[in-house]
């Protein structure tokens, strides 16, 4: 949840106020906000956003802009994705959202 609303935040503020990217950002934010609340649209907006990062990059660079435009975010999304999609965050939410 921490890392979706910071990759969020970084987002609008690195976005160069692309529509599309800001879209992105909004989503990732929404998703934690649902997180947070445990709710189930909240996880499965957040696990999409995770992944949407990096399909916009390489829809608009290529498959090689992965590890050459920024190495660091890719780290952030790959963390991102992991943590959502780990049995523990998964059995959790099964258990506990509504």
């Amino acid at each position: 949840m921490f890392l979706l609303y910071f990759r969020a935040a970084f987002g609008i503020l690195f976005s160069g106020f692309n529509p599309l990217f800001v879209l992105v950002a909004v989503g990732q934010a929404a998703g934690a906000y649902g997180i947070a609340n445990e709710k189930r649209w909240g996880y499965t907006l957040g696990v999409a956003m995770a992944f949407a990062p990096a399909a916009l990059r390489i829809l608009f660079f290529g498959p090689g802009a992965l590890l050459s435009r920024d190495p660091i975010g890719l780290l952030f999304e790959i963390a991102l994705i992991a943590l959502l999609l780990h049995p523990q965050s998964k059995d959790y939410q099964r258990l506990w959202f509504s």
